[in-house]
């Protein structure tokens, strides 16, 4: 019987869980302050890591990954503290464009649905 989810996975979601609350309770920089983790995706060997990050407020998604990139050695010594596995994966924080997508694709879709029930109406 197979696996329901793989070890890069199941590290991935280890790593999410635990950035959150490494930025929440640890991180004192004022630029990562509103940061929430929308993925993570480990490689196979877990050896490293890409990590999706959103900010509340789109200006400071450039500081914010500033910020991350410059806590990166610490996030990963605290990492290696919390989570149980020889190997910790090297991070590199991206920032995740997938809410803004959406946001624009759900305009899109509502800009065409009244445009098809003004010409329907005629």
């Amino acid at each position: 019987m197979p696996k329901e989810y793989s070890r890069s996975q199941r590290m991935a979601e280890q790593i999410r869980r635990e950035l959150s609350g490494l930025v929440r309770d640890e991180i004192k920089d004022p630029r990562v302050n509103w940061v929430s983790f929308s993925a993570v995706k480990v490689s196979r060997d877990l050896s490293s890591a890409v990590v999706y990050f959103t900010v509340l407020n789109n200006d400071e998604r450039d500081s914010a990954g500033e910020g991350l990139n410059k806590a990166n050695g610490f996030i990963r010594r605290e990492l290696a503290k919390r989570i149980r596995s020889r190997i910790v994966p090297s991070l590199k924080f991206v920032y995740d464009v997938s809410i803004e997508r959406g946001t624009s694709m759900e305009s899109l879709i509502a800009k065409a649905r009244s445009t098809d029930a003004d010409s329907s109406e005629d």
